[in-house]
């Protein structure tokens, strides 16, 4: 009997379907008394002992995946009622038509890769609701990307001077983000490539008005709740992480159900 306890006691663990409250009692507390019973169960049964863990492992993710789908359906819900609201200044660099009936806001990261897909999803999105969209991109550089602050200087030194070239900025630096690796020589060339003073940018980089604005965009992002990049506002509904266009289409159709908007 002594020789099986320790693998009933695993089944036990990682299955968790013993009924008998008895049996379980027994085996803990021989455990409690011989913990060399765990180690030879281990070694006498190793691949039971490992179907045993990936399947509870795969149990425990899939449980895991369907929690945090219900929390997200829950926080998507009550963001339909309760928009969050941006702060969009006056000088904001707006892409599209400044009272288009979608506003979309992204809280981005130059270096993140998963912000190359938020990329290609704000494109779409962008064709999709021609006329009808405004896009506004703000900052949230990671401090384990070296380059992502560096770039979001550079797009708001370039901003100072003319929002369009701000703008190409950003499209070129995410067409080519692989390009970062060549770090300063290659945001240079692209400021360059997009028509804007390098001189003046270099000496309005390390301005407050840069400083500020990053700093303003990053603590508005935080207080979203925005940790990880990219974050997205669409029309005050939040969406954290690099989703595909079908997602923000999803929340524009409820909105539209809901009343809430109007294309």
């Amino acid at each position: 009997m002594k020789n099986l306890i320790p693998f009933i006691f695993i089944g036990v663990i990682f299955t968790g379907c013993v009924s008998d409250k008895t049996l379980k009692e027994q085996i803990s507390k021989a455990i409690k008394d011989d913990p060399t019973i765990l180690t030879t169960a281990i070694e006498q049964h190793p691949v039971e002992v490992m179907t045993a863990i990936q399947k509870a492992s795969k149990n425990a993710q899939q449980e895991m995946a369907k929690i945090q789908q219900e929390e997200e359906k829950k926080n998507l819900e009550s963001s339909f009622d309760k928009p969050l609201q941006a702060n969009i200044r006056a000088d904001e660099n707006i892409v599209g038509p400044k009272d288009a009936p979608i506003t979309l806001i992204e809280y981005s990261d130059f270096q993140c890769p998963y912000c190359s897909r938020g990329y290609a999803t704000v494109k779409e999105l962008m064709k999709k609701y021609d006329g009808k969209i405004r896009f506004i991109y703000k900052h949230l550089p990671l401090p384990f990307h070296p380059l992502a602050m560096p770039a979001a200087q550079y797009y708001e030194a370039i901003r100072l001077q003319d929002p369009k070239k701000a703008t190409a900025f950003h499209d070129q630096v995410f067409q080519n983000q692989k390009n970062l690796a060549d770090g300063t020589k290659y945001l240079d060339s692209v400021v360059k490539k997009v028509g804007a003073n390098l001189a003046k940018v270099k000496k309005d980089m390390s301005s407050t008005k840069v400083t500020n604005r990053i700093s303003e965009d990053t603590t508005e992002a935080n207080g979203f709740g925005m940790q990880g990049t990219p974050g997205f506002l669409i029309n005050g509904v939040p969406v954290r992480g690099a989703y595909p266009a079908e997602h923000f289409t999803m929340i524009v159709d409820e909105l539209q159900k809901r009343g809430k908007l109007k294309l």
